[in-house]
């Protein structure tokens, strides 16, 4: 075995960047830590801006062969790329678990064969992608896709291959190449699917993957001349660095950044459909960007559901992610760990009052990587608490006594990414969602999402959308082509 070799649970990982075909090691590593135990799980190749600069040139290479690759061989080499991700499933299920402490269970079950579909969707899309002709004083108006160019992707932690893999599937579908840089605290699905993708024949060149911080490596990849599309999903602070590193180049953006998300319960809503859907938002330790983080409850029932609740929650196991039984695992990283547990602290020093949870979990392991499931009560609307995403497993609750009282509430964050509805009436449901600011809304459920809808946020949770035709609208040029009539001087037949 390489000395750039890891084993992770009897899976072989490498732990150097993907470039043009090759793997490629840099003279620095980094350390990959499991959120499980706190162990060092291997040591991951360093990317520096001369990492960058050769994989934008193999992007930049391979994109005019790939570009001008027919439609059929793009989505049929995507459909091995998925039957790789399928035949692979245990293994990327057992590695990321691993690697960023989500639950074992959830990724056999649910995010790994999400990749496959990533993959097979927007390979199928792109078949069907089509704009109907259109006449103008009688010129016919043509709309087509054109591949942009190499597209650097920049993807987040919590669900590492899966959200990596909703950028990478339409980019390469659209005919363009790709740079992906993973998560620095999750690295490691990254390197095997570059494995899968050279198995099921994508040429060199066209996905190249490197690994390192931010600051070494993003910028350099973010800020290079050649590239024509950037997509990002993670913090605010860091899109905006993005933002100004572009900017020079005029780089089109899509980003995919934080949120606030309200769940709001109505009196005539089934209670226990709101309870379940409140104590669904400790989904992977409350490290979700969509989760319904502020709970908004009407006076008249607000008592019965924090009972209902409380209850709920309070038979959450926590544990080991790779246990069958266990419902919540660890926070990724000892950084997330004191930010999470800063903000409960300030809150309750400022008056809010924990109703379930509010301390570290002690004795899960030496790293104390574990967060109770809690739930702040007493919070004042404009407090940190309220305002700010805490990306852990900790919720708010507030009352409201109108629907007009609900509607502020719910908006009156930076955020706009999602909302969560549940009511017994249907023209509420329909008055109330008109007026929410979000990107997605859902009406007594929750995270039920098909690719073929625009996904993004408003406000400071995002630029613009991508799935289904949004996302190779943004992957491409759009392009028109009006011709005149009967304006051909020879006609070849």
């Amino acid at each position: 075995m390489s000395e750039h070799t890891i084993t992770v649970a009897g899976v072989a990982v490498d732990t150097r960047h993907w470039i043009g075909g090759e793997r490629v090691a840099s003279t620095q590593t980094f350390p990959d830590v499991s959120p499980i135990d706190g162990s060092t799980i291997g040591d991951i190749s360093r990317g520096t801006a001369m990492e960058a600069a050769a994989a934008v040139a193999a992007a930049k290479a391979a994109f005019p062969a790939w570009a001008a690759t027919p439609r059929a061989e793009r989505a049929r080499i995507l459909h091995a790329v998925a039957d790789g991700v399928e035949k692979r499933l245990e293994e990327l299920a057992i590695v990321e678990t691993t690697d960023n402490g989500a639950l074992l269970r959830s990724h056999r079950r649910g995010v790994m064969p999400r990749v496959a579909h990533n993959f097979r969707f927007f390979a199928d899309w792109l078949l069907r992608l089509n704009h109907e002709d259109f006449e103008t004083r009688g010129h016919r108006n043509q709309v087509s896709w054109d591949p942009a160019g190499p597209c650097v992707l920049i993807t987040p932690w919590n669900a590492p291959l899966m959200l990596a893999t909703w950028k990478v599937a339409p980019a390469l579908a659209a005919g363009n190449t790709v740079i992906l840089k993973p998560a620095e605290w999750s690295p490691l699905t990254a390197s095997l699917l570059a494995d899968i993708a050279a198995e099921a024949g994508l040429p060199a060149g066209v996905l190249n993957i490197v690994q390192g911080y931010g600051a070494e490596i993003g910028d350099a990849l973010t800020s290079h001349p050649d590239v024509r599309r950037i997509s990002f999903t993670g913090s605010v602070p860091t899109a905006k660095r993005i933002t100004e590193s572009a900017a020079a180049n005029l780089t089109p953006l899509s980003l995919e950044l934080g949120g606030k998300s309200p769940l709001l319960v109505f009196a005539d809503a089934d209670l226990d459909l709101a309870v379940n859907l409140a104590v669904e938002q400790y989904d992977n330790a409350g490290q979700v960007c969509l989760a319904a983080t502020r709970f908004l409850v009407e006076e008249s029932v607000a008592e019965e559901f924090t009972r209902r609740f409380v209850e709920k929650a309070s038979a959450l196991k926590q544990g080991d992610p790779r246990d069958e039984v266990t419902d919540i695992g660890p926070n990724i990283h000892p950084r997330q760990l004191e930010k999470i547990d800063g903000f409960v602290r300030r809150a309750i020093a400022a008056g809010a009052r924990a109703v379930i949870g509010g301390h570290r979990t002690d004795g899960q392991d030496k790293d104390g990587r574990y967060y109770e499931p809690t739930l702040l009560a007493d919070v004042a609307q404009d407090s940190e608490i309220v305002q700010e995403e805490v990306f852990g497993p900790v919720l708010t609750l507030q009352t409201f006594s109108t629907e007009e009282e609900a509607v502020r509430l719910a908006n009156d964050t930076r955020f706009g990414l999602a909302a969560t509805l549940a009511t017994g009436d249907r023209e509420r449901a329909e008055r109330v969602t008109a007026r929410l600011v979000a990107g997605t809304v859902w009406v007594n459920c929750f995270f039920v999402r098909d690719l073929r809808a625009p996904f993004g946020g408003s406000r400071h949770s995002g630029v613009g959308r991508e799935g289904g035709t949004w996302s190779f609208d943004f992957y491409c040029d759009v392009k028109n082509t009006v011709t005149a009539p009967n304006g051909w001087s020879q006609d070849h037949g």
